[in-house]
């Protein structure tokens, strides 16, 4: 009797291996299906035709302690070759690295656009800095009636042809909001291994086709590069509507959407990030301080995630290996398999940024470590740390009553 009792707890716990490696599996099949083709990396701006006349725009740049990176973006914009009436506002937030004389000898240098450097002071309870600074930027350039506001970050470098295809777009397109999400820099061993999977979590997690669909409730924005209709804007209440988030990129393109606009988002070809995370912990930092807030600082949410990573992730490749080490078929066959299609669909997004495919199945630990950001982001917001914003930290919160969680 204890020999078949032993027997029946083995066959028990083989048949629950099974299924838990079998229920990856199906997810697997789910998402490479089921869930808006957020794999494929083919949603590029969508062509447009130039417009009888081409509309006016204000390109407004938030900038804090951005010396480092200026000489490089800084030109790009002001090289704009965009046919109609444009001019660039760069806010500097107190930086103490001199951004703001950098920005004003760089306009001197280069010409092109008109540049304006302005300073906004100390944001007011319940802003965060950088909504604060878009904020300065947006009222100063109101003076000029632009048709067409584009906010861009201090580490973005556009092409030239940048702005006019992004105004093309929205005008042929018919849309309210054009969002680019910015080719990230890849060249340290970390940022190869973390940075294409960040942009194939967002997908994941926002696919980009169910953005553009009308009525639909999908929305998300990159905030490095947004093109917004100064009227939608100002209808959106844009940006006092969104003052308490830190990251404002999903917050922005929720309230464009749910006032009736219509929003796109895709992936960019000539706007880049040249924004530098050598280390492991740079990315730590970039990615941990606002994970939980997406999780609207939610206990359960957080533990749901972290079983859902850990049983969609992490399960495929332990199936694998226990079952070969079991001399389990099924259970390796299972495992392998969705870890076959987990890699299978990461292989477009190294692909757009140009890396090795042999990246693909390491998926999983890359996974892991972002399932480790996640619980660390918890981990800050409990210690009270709140979020932060260069080098400037930001109240809980959950001491406010309408923070709206976003993706950065």
């Amino acid at each position: 009797m204890p020999f078949a009792s032993r027997r029946v707890r083995q066959t028990a716990h083989v048949s629950a291996i099974v299924w838990i490696a079998a229920g990856s599996l199906v997810a697997w099949l789910w998402l490479l299906l089921c869930q808006g083709f957020f794999w494929r990396t083919d949603v590029r701006l969508p062509p447009g035709r130039p417009p009888a006349r081409w509309p006016s725009v204000a390109v407004v740049v938030p900038a804090r302690d951005e010396a480092a990176v200026l000489p490089l973006s800084l030109p790009s914009l002001l090289a704009q070759d965009y046919p109609g009436r444009a001019e660039v506002f760069l806010v500097d937030d107190g930086s103490t690295d001199g951004t703001g004389d950098l920005a004003r000898e760089l306009a001197r240098t280069h010409g092109g656009l008109p540049l304006t450097v302005t300073t906004p002071g100390e944001p007011p309870a319940g802003w965060t800095g950088k909504l604060w600074a878009v904020r300065h930027g947006m009222s100063l350039a109101a003076a000029g009636d632009p048709e067409h506001l584009l906010l861009t970050d201090a580490d973005i470098t556009h092409a030239p042809y940048s702005l006019r295809e992004l105004v093309a777009a929205a005008d042929t397109g018919g849309f309210d909001m054009v969002s680019l999400m910015a080719r990230l820099r890849v060249e340290s061993v970390w940022e190869r291994l973390v940075v294409p999977a960040f942009v194939y979590f967002f997908a994941q997690l926002y696919p980009f086709r169910r953005i553009a669909r009308k009525g639909g409730r999908t929305a998300a924005a990159a905030g490095g590069c947004v093109l917004l209709r100064a009227e939608t804007a100002r209808a959106a209440r844009v940006p006092d509507s969104i003052r308490h988030a830190v990251i404002d990129d999903v917050s922005l393109a929720r309230v464009v959407k749910g006032g009736g606009g219509h929003i796109w988002l895709g992936l960019a070809e000539g706007v880049d990030s040249i924004r530098p995370y050598p280390r492991l912990h740079d990315l730590w930092r970039m990615i941990s301080r606002s994970a939980y807030a997406q999780l609207r600082h939610n206990p359960l949410l957080l533990t749901g995630t972290v079983a859902g990573l850990a049983w969609v992730y992490l399960v495929p490749p332990a199936a694998l290996v226990a079952g070969l080490a079991t001399g389990s078929g099924v259970v390796a066959a299972l495992g392998g398999l969705a870890w076959l299609v987990m890699a299978a669909t990461y292989v477009p997004m190294l692909r757009y940024y140009r890396q090795s495919l042999w990246l693909a199945p390491a998926l999983p630990f890359t996974a892991f470590l972002y399932l480790l950001m996640t619980v660390d982001s918890a981990v800050q917001h409990y210690r009270g740390r709140g979020a932060a914003w260069k080098g400037r930290t930001y109240a809980r919160p959950d001491a406010t009553a309408d923070v709206v969680p976003e993706e950065g």
